[in-house]
């Protein structure tokens, strides 16, 4: 055990929560099923929302944003959506608060709402209302539109970051008027997602498409990326959705085409939550801390100052200044820490537990021979290097360490992913090596659920890559065409 975190190979759960609270991410709020992200959490966020809303405008989205505040009857329109979503839904009944005479707050019952409002879980209903208005013509088309915001799902089992009753978010929509346009949005969407995964978080992902039993409410075809976590388990990282018609046809949104005919727009829904902040750290992080890839690092390179007098320190500090400079100058996020309550090594001990990428250690000795120490947080190593050209060195180092964990994550994904043939090998296979399992499928929902309900692994997805090979369902027999992904998950 190290710095209050228990071992992942002990407890992995335990492990994960740990991490989360020690490093200061976040914490439990006083509603139940609730986090409070702090600071340095938020902060990963923060760099997650402003690399994932520059590949959206690029793409030509725009952000808007809807109410939290959904009527009741707006979910009765669609009925695949609202029975997906109607045991996560918290309803408002009230809009008014009264005291009882006796110095206790109650719910004014004479201030009941003539409709109840639903707390959104997702929000097609309310935007797909909404562009009833906006849409006439294919000229108004397409519409591509991005929100940031919070959602909530009643859960009754959570966990910090991977399963919050409330959690943050980003829900695009978007209008086409053709299907061809709305299935080219959903994959392009795709592309994003694992794009920003495998280069920004250095997250491995597996492109797919989800069987009809995993396919989110109310769509016609569901995309994902799926990636696998150091305990073999999957997590749905991000996911895409043609959505077809249903909702135009919900709502009633009709356009007028260019030759002149009506007809019902196609819809595209895509998101990825403050989930990806769970995979980032279950996927790279270790026993003595988080593991974080330099590009969403809040804190990329720490510089602790070693020193008797202040006199010294004053040398230090000229010399990092100019240092912080120059990184600053090439978007590189550095902090000099020059804390007079905390000796060095509690430093350490903490910006090692933070995840921070690359630590510059810099006493008087260093500054009489022009080196500094450089401690990677990846690989726990430590090299002496000169002071000259130290920015370009860090600069590189920042890149080898991203492309290292990278790496690292891709080699454990195929190390854990195995081809099985028969159902005996895919049950020994889940209780001693758990991770992906490629296998053959009937093509069934009723297989599917059966393969669940025996061993609570699930068809993670149909891999887009996948080549054509002829082969038999591990449970039923019968004949399959393809190898689909298998897996126990979050």
């Amino acid at each position: 055990m190290s710095k209050g975190v228990i071992s992942k190979d002990e407890d992995y759960s335990q492990w994960f929560n740990d991490l989360i609270i020690k490093s200061d991410m976040a914490e439990y709020s006083p509603v139940r099923g609730c986090m409070i992200i702090k600071p340095y959490g938020y902060s990963i966020w923060e760099k997650i929302q402003a690399v994932l809303d520059k590949m959206f405008k690029e793409t030509g989205h725009q952000n808007a944003y809807f109410p939290l505040l959904i009527p009741k009857s707006f979910f009765s329109k669609e009925a695949s959506h609202v029975e997906g979503f109607a045991k996560e839904c918290a309803v408002v009944t009230h809009y008014r608060l009264k005291n009882d005479g006796d110095g206790n707050i109650i719910v004014d019952d004479e201030a009941k709402l003539e409709e109840e409002l639903i707390i959104r879980p997702t929000s097609e209903t309310i935007i797909w209302n909404t562009y009833r208005g906006w849409i006439q013509s294919y000229r108004d088309l397409p519409i591509l539109v991005n929100q940031w915001a919070n959602v909530m799902r009643w859960e009754m089992r959570t966990r910090l970051f991977l399963r919050t009753s409330e959690f943050l978010w980003q829900e695009g929509h978007t209008a086409h008027a053709t299907s061809e346009e709305a299935v080219a949005e959903t994959e392009q969407m795709l592309e994003v997602y694992a794009d920003f995964a495998e280069n920004w978080m250095a997250l491995p992902v597996v492109k797919g498409r989800k069987t009809a039993n995993e396919r989110f409410a109310g769509a016609l075809d569901t995309y994902c990326i799926e990636a696998l976590m150091q305990d073999g388990k999957a997590l749905q990282a991000g996911t895409s959705h043609f959505l077809g018609q249903n909702f135009a046809k919900a709502f009633d949104v009709k356009f007028t085409t260019k030759d002149n005919k009506q007809d019902f727009v196609w819809a595209t829904s895509w998101g990825v939550s403050t989930r990806l902040i769970g995979a980032l750290i279950m996927a790279h992080s270790d026993d003595a801390g988080l593991v974080l890839p330099p590009k969403l690092a809040p804190i990329q390179v720490v510089v602790v100052p070693i020193y008797k007098h202040d006199e010294e320190l004053d040398n230090i500090t000229t010399f990092v200044n100019g240092l912080t400079k120059e990184l600053r100058a090439k978007d590189i996020t550095v902090k000099f820490d020059k804390r007079d309550t905390h000796r060095p090594g509690a430093k350490f001990a903490e910006y090692e537990l933070k995840g921070v990428p690359l630590r510059v250690a810099i006493g008087s000795r260093d500054m009489q021979n022009g080196t500094v120490e450089l401690a990677r947080r990846d690989t726990k190593t430590k090299e002496t290097v000169n002071q000259e050209g130290l920015a370009a060195h860090i600069e590189a180092l920042l890149e080898e360490i991203q492309a290292n964990i990278y790496k690292k994550a891709s080699d454990f994904r195929t190390e854990n992913t195995t081809e099985v043939d028969t159902y005996e090998e895919f049950k020994r296979m889940l209780d001693e090596q758990p991770g992906f399992l490629s296998a053959h499928w009937d093509g069934t929902s009723e297989t599917e659920q059966k393969i669940k309900d025996e061993t609570k692994a699930t068809i993670r997805c149909i891999p887009l890559n996948n080549k054509q090979e002829e082969g038999k369902c591990i449970l039923t027999g019968k004949p399959s065409t393809q190898r689909v992904l298998f897996a126990r998950a979050y």
